[in-house]
């Protein structure tokens, strides 16, 4: 089974940044997309940023412009840079992996790492 970690949140104030990190059991270039998820406590599961297999990248527009993902093949890891990060961003962070079939679309969950923005 395809494991992720993610590391790298935790307590910062409001403007300041910080880099998510997610580590994979498997090359990450196995994975149609791999992304950046978040979800507050009662709300839907929302995408922050996404990136293909070739290299595309998604944002939300919450944080367009404040955040950039990337990614080591040869650590297996995928990151996310957030920068002048504000109260709202405030949430639980998740690593995805998605592999795409057709219609069918198997995803990987890591188990999250807390990101706290003060104000």
């Amino acid at each position: 089974q395809v494991q992720l970690v993610e590391s790298g949140g935790g307590l910062v104030q409001a403007g300041g940044s910080l880099r998510l990190s997610c580590a994979a059991s498997a090359p990450i270039f196995s994975f149609d997309t791999m992304g950046w998820y978040r979800q507050a406590p009662g709300k839907q599961r929302e995408l922050v940023a996404s990136i293909t297999r070739g290299g595309s990248t998604n944002y939300a527009d919450s944080v367009k412009g404040r955040v950039a993902i990337s990614r080591d093949s040869a650590k297996n890891t995928v990151y996310l840079q957030m920068n002048s990060l504000k109260p709202e961003d405030t949430v639980v962070y998740y690593c995805n992996a998605r592999e795409i079939y057709g219609f069918q679309v198997n995803d990987y969950w890591g188990q999250g790492t807390q990101v706290t923005v003060s104000s």
